[in-house]
């Protein structure tokens, strides 16, 4: 499956390089979910929630109410992930506070599957230079995305799986990487990061990895159109 991406930034749809140097504005949200018919499900990723500067509830809820989405961006609470899905989410994203500085942060995991359940929510494994990272991509934890699958599984029903080193840069990805994650868990694996042409597309869903696609689409690398195909034929 193909998964288009919309990040949201005051009110506007917005795509970042590296997660911080903000690259373009895009069309407003219902022109780009326009533009998205015909796919599945969209990733809607609320930045502004994640760096903690408000948030865009109301047009995470319009979206919603108009095709079957993935949210996330600033999920730390059991709370934030039952708004998410009260507005109409039918997956929530969980990302940095997934973890600790040692680890798996079992008891908000535990939390928040309890408030929502175990099979609605994705947890974010970002990794740059072999190692996840949290807080913005800013902070390196001693682990790595393939260690610490297992010990994630009870708390969710997928991972959304950023090769951060290419993220942004339209240099590809690393389908290495994304190989080595399909052999450790059985559970669903959206890949994200870098992903830049209909061969990397095309590789990613023969071995059973979803892709999301975000710059690639935003900068008319990857033709939507074309990708509406694939994703039929698949």
């Amino acid at each position: 499956m193909i998964i288009p991406c919309i990040d949201l930034m005051g009110g506007k749809v917005v795509q970042l390089r590296q997660g911080r140097e903000k690259a373009l504005e895009a069309a407003p949200p219902l022109e780009m979910l326009e533009r998205f018919a015909g796919f599945p499900v969209v990733q809607v990723i609320d930045l502004d929630a994640a760096l903690g500067q408000g948030e865009n509830n109301a047009i995470v809820e319009l979206l919603a109410s108009r095709a079957r989405i993935r949210a996330g961006g600033g999920v730390r609470t059991p709370e934030r992930a039952r708004t998410l899905i009260e507005c109409g989410a039918e997956k929530v994203i969980v990302g940095t506070s997934a973890f600790t500085k040692t680890g798996v942060n079992h008891a908000l995991l535990g939390s928040i599957a309890a408030a929502v359940g175990a099979e609605k929510i994705f947890v974010a494994l970002d990794s740059k230079g072999g190692r996840i990272v949290v807080k913005g991509w800013t902070e390196s934890l001693e682990i790595s995305a393939e260690q610490i699958l297992a010990e994630l599984e009870p708390y969710c029903g997928g991972y959304l799986c950023t090769y951060v080193d290419k993220e942004g840069l339209l240099q590809g990805t690393d389908l290495a990487w994304f190989q080595r994650l399909r052999a450790a868990t059985a559970k669903e694996i959206t890949a994200a990061g870098g992903i830049t042409t209909l061969d990397e597309v095309r590789a990613l869903l023969a071995m059973d990895v979803h892709a999301a696609l975000g710059m690639a689409i935003y900068t008319g690398r990857l033709d939507v159109n074309k990708l509406r195909q694939i994703n039929k034929a698949h």
